[in-house]
């Protein structure tokens, strides 16, 4: 945990909300850091831990929550019989208090670690955040109301407070904290600017309050209010379970109102209050009751400026340093000896085998016959070729649209994510992005653009890659989404140069926060980068080496001339795009499929455009040896070795074997014994490689012979059957994970258009099911050679292991 936080921390954006809850909420239970600040965890005795466990997680403090047809009757039978038969109530009720009220705002400086490059200045890079702590979170109508204020303000670059943080100038782009928060007891609203300076502070809070004077005197359209509540019924209507189970969703989405005491089934019924809702927006001054009570005539408002601090972390080093030097000079030499026992009792106490029989266990037996990938008919239109799923999708129509990626120079590939990123945030035809803004909240779920790209199940070399462009939309509004895509696919402006510039430093901005949060994966895409052509291009776009060249990229577009030349580069790259072969799939309910591809081939009946030569990958396979430095408190190591594609027999037993080296040795050995947050391995058969990594990190080369280690261990030691089987039945689950109705008609689409069709997930999963310890044996040896293997790590510059790796390309970010 200690390691979780000194990464969790690293993230000025953590430290940020950390602040801002130790300001907004200066008596309760969320003032504080929820997982621990680490410069005070050292301090927490065992004593403290468990007495703090034997109240909060007591039984009597738990809530529990299923979803599902069996009877909640029987479910609570269980609870009783299996658990709580065995513990006493306890006579305590825990709860967070209703937070005391400030009569006047407040105003805070504070700072946080960074690390700068040579040259490189601490100007703008401070954080200006303003909050309000609202209503309880318990009263739906109360928080549907806060939402719908906070999608009028904040929604998209049109609202008018996220158009004022885009376009005022006193910062880079708007803070990340943006919006309301309504998992607390109490709600807040936030607003604020990142890459600002503090003297910029009493500007911007004096603008943001005059904005919502003018809104509250004003008002705003009548359409943005429609708009807003369109999104609370699509959200309510939308069926999840793409990212995790459905009944989970459900279950996060109401557990706060459960831990609060409140009704958390009344969360879930939106629809009466949404059709109360719909009445109160008809009244005039609906909006400006709910700006003015909340925001302009509450004083519990909290104005907090954070900036920059680079000699932070050494204090910091030098205080830990000297509390250990102060702990320890006031240890006689048996306290001594007590801390190096109790270290040994640990250590053999990790290195003990478990007694595993005493869980309830799933097996092999258990394991059901394979489900068939979802099923949808395929046609040809004038536009082109579409492709019918049928789904339970409550209502909803989701539309993708794919453009097969015609040959593009090295720069133009590399300018891709751009392309994607601008979708929908940039005007379209005759519309500015203000209007292709509104318009997209009043009748669309958003439309985004993406790129995939998978190397053939033969060859991984061999790669297929594909622009796609996807939207959604309640029923109802098929025909304005159609037509909306085409436009904003067919006719991007290019020409809105301040809004290109904008849309840039946002980006480079969201890059900055996601290392310290995504490092593994980060770490992971560079040390593969050099074995096969998609993973060199994934690592050059969308990890490290993409986040460098978005920094440089909004270095250079300080100039006008700059910003005019990314503009017509991305004009003549949207025209080629365009150029690719086009397929469209349509996702809905039965009945509405058809009625859907004829909207959607009427808005592109237009031929398509002549395509030309497909884009062709050069073969890539190279050794890398990557060293990325950043301001970080903890590592992410990553070591990869070339392997096989997707169909090769070896590819399922390499996925067995990632998860076999998890379980039993790189859990214990990088997690409980090396302090990192997390650790594992993996076979990704789309690039052929094998990954090990580690995630929030103390230790570099220590964390690199583990892996090493690992290999061994598997080679040297005699090996049981369970162990094999909770690594196949990890794989076996991924494969059947199930998602949304309409998230599995999609990937099976994308799953058929790779070649991944059901033949060959029938063979992978079978080859998974028969995979042998000797299996797993064999290709260790086989792959898994110390001259195979590619590293890539992060850290700080200040790493005592810096010298071990001065042969590793050095970068900066």
């Amino acid at each position: 945990v200690f390691n979780e936080m000194k990464g969790a921390m690293s993230s000025p954006t953590s430290v940020l909300y950390d602040q801002l809850g130790r300001f907004l909420f200066p008596t309760n239970t969320y003032h504080h850091n929820s997982g621990g600040d680490p410069d005070t965890i050292v301090d927490l005795s065992y004593d403290q831990l468990k007495a703090f466990y034997d109240t909060h997680y007591h039984p009597s403090n738990a809530v529990f929550m299923t979803f599902g047809n069996i009877p909640a009757v029987e479910l609570q039978e269980k609870f009783e019989q299996r658990a709580l038969q065995r513990f006493e109530q306890l006579n305590r009720t825990i709860e967070v208090p209703m937070e005391k009220r400030y009569g006047a705002p407040l105003r805070v400086d504070t700072a946080y670690a960074t690390e700068l490059e040579e040259g490189e200045s601490e100007d703008n890079k401070t954080h200006v955040v303003m909050a309000w702590l609202l209503g309880n979170s318990t009263d739906l109508k109360s928080q549907l109301k806060a939402e719908l204020m906070a999608d009028v303000l904040l929604d998209n670059s049109a609202a008018p407070l996220r158009k004022f943080l885009e376009t005022c100038g006193l910062g880079a782009s708007p803070s990340p904290l943006c919006g309301l928060e309504s998992s607390n007891l109490e709600m807040a609203f936030m607003c604020g600017l990142e890459g600002s300076s503090p003297s910029h502070a009493e500007a911007f809070e004096q603008q943001v309050m005059e904005l919502l004077e003018k809104i509250a005197t004003e008002g705003v359209a009548a359409e943005r209010l429609t708009a807003a509540l369109h999104q609370l019924e699509l959200n309510q209507r939308e069926i999840g379970g793409d990212h995790y189970p459905y009944g989970l969703q459900l279950m996060m989405s109401s557990i706060s109102a459960a831990m609060h005491r409140g009704d958390p089934i009344a969360l879930l019924n939106l629809e009466p209050v949404l059709e109360e809702l719909r009445e109160e927006i008809a009244q005039p001054d609906f909006i400006q009751q709910q700006i003015r009570s909340w925001l302009i005539d509450n004083p519990h408002r909290v104005r907090l400026v954070m900036r920059p601090d680079t000699a932070m972390e050494d204090r910091k080093a030098l205080r830990q340093q000297a509390y250990l030097a102060a702990l320890k000079s006031r240890m006689s030499q048996e306290q001594k000896q007590q801390v190096i026992d109790l270290s040994q009792r640990l250590a053999d106490r990790q290195a003990q085998e478990e007694d595993e029989s005493v869980l309830p266990k799933v097996g092999l037996a258990d394991v059901p016959p394979p489900v068939p990938m979802a099923k949808g008919d395929s046609k040809s239109l004038a536009a082109g070729d579409f492709h019918l799923y049928p789904a339970g999708t409550n209502g909803l129509t989701y539309y993708q649209v794919f453009f097969e990626l015609p040959e593009l120079s090295s720069e133009q590939r590399h300018q891709l994510p751009l392309l994607t990123r601008f979708t929908g945030d940039l005007g379209a035809g005759n519309d500015d992005y203000l209007s292709i803004q509104d318009r997209l909240t009043s009748c669309t779920g958003g439309i985004f653009g993406f790129t995939t790209m998978r190397g053939a199940i033969d060859d991984e070399q061999a790669v297929k890659t594909m622009v796609g462009f996807s939207g959604k939309a309640l029923a109802r509004n098929m025909e304005p989404l159609s037509q909306l895509m085409h436009q904003i696919i067919e006719s991007p402006r290019f020409d809105e140069h301040e809004r290109i510039r904008e849309l840039i430093a946002q980006q480079r901005a969201r890059l900055d926060q996601s290392i310290t949060g995504n490092g593994h994966s980060l770490a992971m895409l560079a040390a593969t980068s050099g074995m096969s052509p998609s993973a060199q291009l994934h690592h050059e776009t969308s990890g490290l080496a993409g986040i460098r060249a978005i920094k440089d990229l909004d270095h250079r577009l300080e100039s006008a001339a700059e910003v005019k030349r990314l503009a017509d580069e991305m004009t003549e790259l949207s025209q080629r795009v365009l150029t690719g072969q086009r397929q469209f799939l349509v996702v809905a309910e039965k009945e509405r499929l058809d009625e859907g591809a004829e909207l959607l081939n009427r808005a592109w009946e237009a031929a398509a455009r002549d395509n030309g030569a497909c884009y062709q990958t050069q073969a890539v396979r190279a050794k890398t040896e990557q060293l990325w430095l950043t301001s970080t408190q903890v590592n992410f190591c990553a070591r990869a070795y070339p392997t096989v594609p997707a169909d090769h027999p070896d590819a399922p037993v390499l996925s067995v074997l990632g998860g076999f080296l998890r379980n039993g040795f790189l859990h214990r050995a990088i997690r409980e014994q090396g302090g990192a947050y997390g650790g594992g391995a993996s076979q990704d058969s789309s690039i052929a490689a094998f990954r090990f990594y580690s995630y929030r990190d103390p230790r570099l080369m220590e964390t690199l012979a583990d892996f090493d280690q690992s290999v061994q261990w598997l080679l040297d030691h005699q090996h049981t059957a369970q162990a094999l089987e909770e690594a196949i039945l990890g794989v076996v689950s991924s494969i059947d994970k199930p998602a949304s109705p309409a998230g599995e008609a999609k990937q099976a689409f994308q799953n058929r258009l790779f070649g991944r069709d059901d033949a060959f997930q029938q063979r992978f999963r079978e080859r998974v099911l028969n995979t042998s310890i000797d299996d797993l044996q064999r290709v260790t040896a086989s792959y898994l050679k110390p001259e195979l293997a590619s590293t890539a790590v992060i850290t700080n510059s200040h790493h005592q292991d810096l010298a071990k790796l001065e042969l590793f390309e050095q970068h900066h970010i």
